[in-house]
């Protein structure tokens, strides 16, 4: 849920990037990658094996960091203030922290 719930704030991220700010590249990137974290977790769900879940959450991780690139970008190039860009990154930091302790405990199992 949080996963999607995070993918919804990007696209209306995208959207007043695109509508407001007439910002076209950047939106693209963004909604791209944080869009891409729900769908790999989604996926994860639906995984034929452990391995394949386990790299389905990589990918949502790996997408996470990419995220936290744009909305510092974002942030830093006042496409975005301060404040939007804090309260997104709370929400992705949490993903962060939910998909690391994930991964470390599917990999602790493997061993």
């Amino acid at each position: 849920d949080k996963s999607y719930n995070f993918a919804l704030r990007i696209i209306k991220l995208s959207r007043f990037l695109r509508e407001e700010k007439k910002e076209y590249i950047l939106s693209k990137q963004i909604v791209r990658s944080g869009t891409s974290i729900g769908a790999n977790v989604e996926e994860a769900s639906g995984a034929q094996s452990q391995k394949d879940f386990i790299a389905k959450l990589h990918i949502s991780l790996k997408e996470s960091k990419e995220t936290h690139y744009w909305l510092r970008l974002l942030r830093d190039s006042e496409y975005i203030t301060e404040e939007q860009a804090e309260s997104m990154l709370k929400d992705l930091n949490l993903i962060v922290t939910l998909l690391t302790k994930s991964l470390k405990t599917l990999k602790s199992k493997e061993s």
